[in-house]
């Protein structure tokens, strides 16, 4: 007797398709042999075995369709080469940090007086201040006071034309021989070389005030006539009044 072929073997969807079906068949045959059923029982049944058929399909459909997805391929794992080493790659060069502490810049030295050798200390000239004014130039008029007949006098005037007061000058009065003297000199010191006499400052006159004059006198000893001063200078400027 010739073996019986081996049934196929029956999967869960067609399982689940059939209760389906029979459950379906089962309750239109209850249904259809009541005559009390209403129309809207109709609807709410009709409307659940429609749930019930789509709910199903939809599981068919879940349970057939894994054989059909695309299997997810992973890539291999990266291949590692034993004995290789990576390539150098340039290393920053620790530069060396300067351990010593930074040395604070000398603070600037102060001026200060310095003493001399004599023990006297030298005040330093304040920045900024100005110089003393300078005095004007000094000038002088010569005059004949008296003329006797061995001697005549005679008298200069030295004035100041600016307000600073002047501390030193000098007169210098030529006589036109050596032979003649100078004689009861008032106001200055005189001194001579040969027919020119120097005169300055005495006590009263050391220092001339400012738009103000001193005056010194003096007189010689011989004739007015050939005897007369043949030059008269102030700090080498020229006297007014001397007969030329």
């Amino acid at each position: 007797m010739p073996a019986t072929p081996p049934q196929p073997r029956r999967t869960v969807a067609i399982i689940l398709l059939d209760r389906v079906v029979a459950l379906v068949t089962a309750t239109r045959r209850v249904l259809t042999g009541r005559e009390d059923v209403s129309r809207a029982t109709w609807v709410a049944v009709i409307a659940a075995l429609g749930v019930l058929v789509a709910t199903a399909v939809s599981v068919v459909g879940v349970l057939r369709t894994p054989e059909k997805l695309t299997p997810v391929t992973l890539d291999p794992p990266p291949s590692v080469e034993v004995g290789t080493s990576p390539p150098d790659t340039p290393r920053a060069q620790a530069r060396p940090v300067s351990t010593s502490a930074a040395v604070p810049a000398p603070p600037p030295a102060s001026a200060s007086s310095v003493p001399s050798a004599d023990g006297s200390s030298t005040r330093p000239t304040p920045t900024g201040a100005s110089a003393d004014p300078t005095p004007a130039a000094l000038g002088a008029d010569f005059a004949i006071t008296d003329n006797a007949l061995l001697s005549y006098g005679a008298t200069v005037t030295i004035s100041n034309p600016g307000a600073v007061p002047a501390a030193r000058w000098t007169l210098v009065v030529t006589l036109p021989r050596e032979s003649l003297g100078v004689i009861g000199v008032e106001g200055a010191k005189a001194s001579r070389d040969g027919a020119v006499w120097t005169f300055v400052p005495d006590g009263t006159t050391a220092e001339v005030p400012g738009n103000a004059a001193v005056r010194v006198t003096f007189r010689v000893n011989g004739s007015l006539t050939g005897s007369a001063p043949r030059a008269c200078t102030i700090d080498g400027a020229a006297c007014s009044g001397l007969a030329n």
